[in-house]
């Protein structure tokens, strides 16, 4: 499976996250996800280097994870997922298999990968970045959202966004390390076209702007730099001058 699309984020407090609510109950519906748990696992070197060049927002940059909507079993189906962002545009690549398999192919070097052109650019990766092994588990509940009248904008909603740099088991407990302070929510807009008018409006009216930010990159920063979290009110309500870091536009 492959995507092409921009990625736009939004840091909510509760005030902004009440009216998007109410516009998305009168022009969206809840996928076939619908509400969900997401597990995540991120494959990095051990420096790593992959989150460290793209929090310094290149040009192009690269992540490598694994995802399960909910618990996977052993021998249940995850996603194999290369994600790169070229100026402004997200691409990913994706494939779905075994736990098991997924796990044997990235543990041990001598592995023969899936067959296929996202098989082979995924296994790249390998090459590329020596040493390659599951660094960070971030994982969160996601509402996701379709437009009734068939627009491509897609929403998705993110709250209890948390992590473990100790615990990858992509199995395991939900990690325990909060990666967003209380009372604020993720939201992402997610298009090839253009945001219709309803949504720039509530972004308008709510003072609702583009946030650089990332689940693992900011988890990165508190876990592994221990840096303080940056000023969430200054990336959302506060900051209509804030540079987005991709180039798109609203």
């Amino acid at each position: 499976m492959v995507f092409k699309r921009y990625e736009l984020k939004y840091l909510m407090d509760e005030d902004q996250k009440n009216a998007v609510y109410e516009a998305l109950d009168r022009h969206m519906e809840l996928d076939q996800y619908g509400q969900s748990e997401i597990r995540n696992v991120y494959y990095d070197t051990d420096s790593f280097l992959l989150i460290r060049r793209s929090i310094e927002k290149p040009l192009y940059k690269e992540k490598l994870r694994f995802r399960s909507y909910g618990r996977p079993k052993k021998d249940g189906k995850v996603f194999v997922e290369l994600k790169k962002k070229y100026d402004g545009v997200v691409y990913k690549r994706r494939l779905t298999m075994p736990l098991d398999e997924a796990t044997e192919w990235f543990g041990n070097p001598d592995s023969v990968p899936p067959e296929g052109q996202i098989a082979a650019e995924i296994d790249f990766l390998r090459y590329r970045y020596p040493g390659l092994k599951p660094k960070m588990a971030v994982n969160y509940e996601r509402e996701a959202y379709y437009c009734k009248d068939g627009t491509d904008l897609r929403v998705t909603i993110d709250t209890n966004i948390r992590a473990s740099l100790d615990d990858t088991d992509i199995r395991s407990k939900v990690p325990g390390q909060v990666v967003l302070p209380d009372g604020y929510t993720l939201m992402e807009l997610k298009t090839m076209g253009g945001i219709p008018l309803w949504m720039t409006d509530v972004l308008s009216k709510n003072k609702l702007y583009k946030s650089s930010f990332s689940k693992y990159g900011n988890a990165y920063k508190q876990m592994v730099l221990h840096k303080e979290p940056e000023t969430y009110a200054a990336l959302s309500r506060n900051s209509p001058s804030m540079p987005a870091d991709d180039g798109t536009i609203v």
